[in-house]
């Protein structure tokens, strides 16, 4: 076959380090579109970024190219100094060190823009923590909780 082609979409979900509420109403917007851009720029199309004040999530369609690895550091290393210099009390902002990334289908995409759009909605009654076990439980991921948090 003389083309490659692929469809991978990507649910990346990653916290502020110790889920510190960081990401204010003020700042969140813009980051989301910062963000989006990085992973435009990185190749990718991003579908969807949303989140609270401790964590975001992103709907992407990855490159062939590119490795989740590879995104998930060409995002976090950039918006964590963009963070930086949006504002004194934010020059300590950092990402945790881990992430989450979830296949999903075509045809449950639009399930997952929804999701990402109700993030509010949703952590009104569920920590990122218990959001964070249940991604797990749902890809039946095993995971030694020790090393989950930082």
């Amino acid at each position: 076959m003389p083309q490659s082609l692929s469809l991978l979409i990507v649910h990346l979900v990653f916290s502020t380090k110790d889920r510190l509420p960081l990401i204010g109403p003020s700042v969140r917007e813009a980051l989301h579109a910062y963000l989006a851009g990085v992973v435009r720029n990185m190749g990718c199309e991003c579908f969807r970024v949303g989140g609270t004040a401790d964590h975001v999530h992103l709907a992407v369609r990855l490159s062939r190219t590119v490795m989740v690895a590879d995104l998930v550091e060409g995002l976090k290393s950039p918006s964590s100094k963009w963070m930086k210099g949006q504002s004194p009390e934010l020059h300590a902002f950092a990402w945790q060190r881990g992430y989450g990334a979830f296949s999903v289908g075509p045809a449950d995409k639009e399930a997952l823009l929804d999701y990402i759009n109700t993030q509010e909605e949703h952590h009104r009654t569920r920590s990122f923590q218990e959001e964070f076990r249940g991604f797990l439980c749902k890809y039946n991921i095993e995971y030694d909780e020790r090393y989950v948090w930082d």
